[in-house]
C-alpha cells in the first residue's frame, strides 16, 4: 500500500465524519435517547436486563426509576463471573476484554468489561474522531505525511479462563486494524511491552530516525519519554529531532501543570495541544476547537449520561438528572450507561459544563479524589488553578504532588499538607506557600471560611520532594507509565504517609 495514497484517503474519510458531529451538536437530546433506547433493546435479554425489567422501560423517566445508581463494588461479583467465562450477563455480545483499571495507586484493581462494541463504536471512533476534529480546525496540516507516536500503559495483555485483561491502551492496541502501523509508531510489539522503561529505550530507538508528525499520551509519562529523547540524541529541543511536530492529543491528567515545561521543549508558537477525555469505563469528551480549554462531549458512543449534582451527592442513593438538565458552573458527578454493559455507573469522576449549546464540559476531579476533612471541599481544579498562580508568581514549575489532611490534635487545628516534587523549585518556599494559601482563599470560598483566624485549618504545610521520588514510589509499586498516576488529593494520608516515609529513609 502507497503511504501517500493511504494518507489521502484516510484524511477524506475522517473529513466525512464532521457531519455526524454535526448531527448531535444540532439534536443533542434525540440522539442521548436513541442512544438509550438501542441500549435497552440490545440488552433486555441479557441477566440485567431480565432482572430490571428492560423491555418494559420505554423512557427515561421508567429507566432512572428501574436501574439502580452502581458503583463498581455492586457489580464486582457479576464481573467476576464475566470474568470466568460466562456470559450474556451485562452485555448480549461475548465480553472477552477487561480493562484492569489504575487511575490511582489503590491496591485493589478494577476490572472493567469492554465489549467489541465498545472497542469499535466508542474507543476507535473516538481516535478516529480526534483526527478529524483537528483537521477539520487546521486545514493546512500535514499530520499525514508523518507518522503518529502512541504512548500506551505498560502492562502487556494477560489471559485468564479465556478473557483478557491489561490496560486500556494495551487492549486499544490489541485491537488496533492492520493498517494503523502505517500512520503510527512505534510498532504494536514495542508498544506491547510490559517492562515500562525497557520500551522507554525501544520506543526511542524505533521512533528518533522517523518523522513524527503527532504526539499520543498522557503528559506526566510523555514527558518523561521526550526528555529521554533529548538525552539519547544530544539535541536542545523536540523539534529538532522531529521538525514536522505538529500536535499533541493528552488525556489523564490535568495538563496546566505540564504546560510550560511542554513550551519549552517544543518552541513553536503555532504547535497545538488537544485535550481528549477518556477511561477505562468509555471515552467522554474531545476538545473540539483550537486553543481552547472546554472538551466536546461526544454524544453517539453508545453512552448514555446522566449526571449528579456534588452538593446532592450520596453515592448510590443520589438522585441523577438527564443531559437537558444540566446547567453551566455546576459541579457534577457523571452516571453512565455503555454498549459495554455497564449500568447507571458511577465512573467517580466529576465535571463542570461550560456550556450546553453545545454540551462542553472541563474536568473538575474525582468524586473519591478531593479533601473535604473540615468542610473546606477542596478539589483538584481547585489545587490545580492555586498551583498554577504560585508557580507563575515564583517562578516555578512542578512535576507532581500529593496533599493529605493533618487532622485536628487536641487545641490545636488542622491543615492541609503538601509533598511537591518541582521541575523549577521556587527560591522563597514560605513566599510561595503563603501565595498557594491566598490562592486557594480566593478560588474557594469553603477553604476561605475554614481559614478564618486558623481557627479550623491553619496555614497549609509545603514539603519539597527530593527529584525522582514520586517516579520511585510509582516504580516500587510496579505502576509506572501508561494510566498510572500520584493520587493528587486524598481524606486520608497513607499515600502521603508512604512518601514521606520514603524519603526519610533516603534522606538517612
Amino acid at each position: 500500500m502507497q503511504i501517500p495514497l493511504f494518507n489521502t484517503v484516510l484524511s477524506w474519510i475522517l473529513k466525512k465524519r464532521k457531519y455526524q458531529v454535526d448531527m448531535f451538536l444540532h439534536h443533542p437530546v434525540d440522539v442521548q435517547n436513541e442512544v438509550l433506547y438501542n441500549l435497552l433493546s440490545d440488552a433486555k435479554h441479557t441477566y440485567f436486563g431480565e432482572k430490571y425489567g428492560f423491555k418494559d422501560i420505554k423512557n427515561y423517566a421508567s429507566f432512572a426509576k428501574k436501574v439502580p445508581i452502581q458503583q463498581y463494588e455492586s457489580i464486582e461479583p457479576l464481573i467476576e463471573r464475566n470474568r470466568r467465562g460466562e456470559q450474556n450477563l451485562f452485555w448480549p455480545s461475548k465480553t472477552q476484554w477487561f480493562a484492569k483499571s489504575s487511575g490511582t495507586t489503590n491496591a485493589k484493581s478494577k476490572f472493567i468489561p469492554v465489549s467489541n462494541e465498545a472497542i469499535d463504536d466508542c474507543h476507535m471512533k473516538a481516535g478516529k474522531d480526534m483526527l478529524c476534529l483537528f483537521i477539520n480546525n487546521n486545514e493546512d496540516t500535514e499530520i499525514f505525511k508523518g507518522k503518529g507516536l502512541r504512548l500506551g500503559g505498560s502492562s502487556a495483555i494477560y489471559e485468564d479462563n479465556d478473557t483478557f485483561f491489561g490496560d486500556l491502551s494495551a487492549i486499544i492496541i490489541e485491537n488496533l486494524p492492520f493498517w494503523a502501523d502505517f500512520s503510527s509508531a512505534p510498532s504494536q510489539k514495542t508498544a506491547l511491552m510490559s517492562e515500562w522503561e525497557t520500551k522507554m529505550d525501544a520506543i526511542i530507538n524505533e521512533t528518533i530516525q522517523e518523522d513524527i508528525t503527532s504526539l499520543t499520551g498522557v503528559p506526566s509519562w510523555m514527558l518523561v519519554l521526550l526528555n529521554r529523547v533529548l538525552e539519547v540524541t544530544g539535541k536542545n529541543h523536540i523539534l529538532e529531532v522531529w521538525p514536522n511536530l505538529e500536535v499533541y492529543f493528552h488525556g489523564g491528567v490535568n495538563f496546566n501543570p505540564y504546560r510550560e515545561q511542554y513550551e519549552k521543549l517544543i518552541p513553536n508558537k503555532d504547535f497545538r495541544y488537544y485535550e481528549t477525555y477518556n477511561a477505562s469505563e468509555g471515552f467522554f469528551a474531545i476538545q473540539d476547537r483550537n486553543d481552547s480549554d472546554e472538551l466536546l462531549l461526544m454524544l453517539d458512543y453508545g453512552i448514555f449520561y446522566e449526571f449528579i449534582p456534588m452538593e446532592h451527592y450520596q453515592g448510590e442513593s443520589s438522585k441523577a438528572i438527564p443531559l437537558q438538565e444540566v446547567k453551566v458552573g455546576i459541579n457534577y458527578a457523571i452516571v453512565i450507561s455503555t454498549n459495554s454493559g455497564l449500568w447507571r455507573y458511577l465512573i467517580g469522576d466529576t465535571v463542570k459544563f461550560t456550556s450546553v449549546k453545545p454540551y462542553r464540559i472541563k474536568i473538575t476531579g474525582r468524586t473519591k479524589h478531593f479533601i473535604n476533612v473540615f468542610g473546606e471541599e477542596l478539589v483538584i481544579e481547585n489545587a490545580e488553578d492555586a498551583l498554577k498562580i504560585a508557580c507563575s508568581k515564583f517562578d516555578a514549575s512542578l512535576i507532581d504532588y500529593t496533599v493529605a489532611p493533618i487532622f485536628m490534635n487536641g487545641e490545636h487545628s488542622g491543615g492541609h499538607e503538601w509533598l511537591i516534587e518541582f521541575k523549577r523549585s521556587p527560591e522563597n518556599l514560605e513566599g510561595f506557600t503563603s501565595c498557594l494559601d491566598t490562592a486557594l482563599k480566593g478560588l474557594n470560598s469553603d477553604y476561605e471560611a475554614k481559614r478564618y483566624r486558623d481557627m479550623t485549618i491553619g496555614m497549609p504545610k509545603v514539603h519539597q520532594a527530593p527529584k525522582g521520588l514520586f517516579y520511585q514510589w510509582l516504580k516500587s509499586k510496579n505502576k509506572l507509565g501508561g494510566q498510572h498516576k500520584v493520587p493528587r488529593l486524598s481524606n486520608k494520608r497513607d499515600y502521603l504517609d508512604e512518601l514521606l516515609e520514603m524519603y526519610q529513609s533516603e534522606a538517612g
